[in-house]
């Protein structure tokens, strides 16, 4: 259906999509329950190309198809879908602040001093 072929011959088939499914799983694993349409869209570009023809004439007929159309790879696209679906993609922040990090001051307070009531230009309240 995908293909819309009127013939499909079925263990290539499965072998394509089984094939096609482990060299997902070179990009994420386990494979999400969602990926099944960038299975399906490696193994459909490998069963309709299967020899990576780039350029084709038959009869008043030609087509020229982009280098490395043929095969089964996965598209910078694919990879991209991939990692999106398993929740890799994106943005992300990393804190490199230790845990064992002491959040009070490290220059010396005085607690035994009041609230500054001089101001002296240059230096602040004193």
């Amino acid at each position: 259906m995908y293909l819309q072929l009127d013939e499909i011959s079925g263990p290539r088939a499965d072998f394509l999509l089984t094939t096609a499914a482990r060299l997902c799983m070179t990009v994420v694993k386990p494979l999400p329950d969602e990926a099944d349409a960038v299975v399906l869209a490696a193994a459909g570009r490998a069963y309709i190309n299967p020899t990576q023809v780039s350029y084709e004439t038959i009869g008043p007929m030609s087509v020229q198809r982009p280098q490395g159309s043929g095969g089964l790879y996965l598209t910078k696209a694919d990879k991209a879908a991939l990692k999106s679906l398993a929740g890799r993609g994106g943005a992300f922040t990393v804190d490199p602040t230790p845990e064992t990090a002491d959040p009070s001051p490290t220059y010396p307070v005085d607690v035994d001093e009041g609230i500054a009531t001089e101001y002296e230009p240059g230096w602040g309240w004193l």
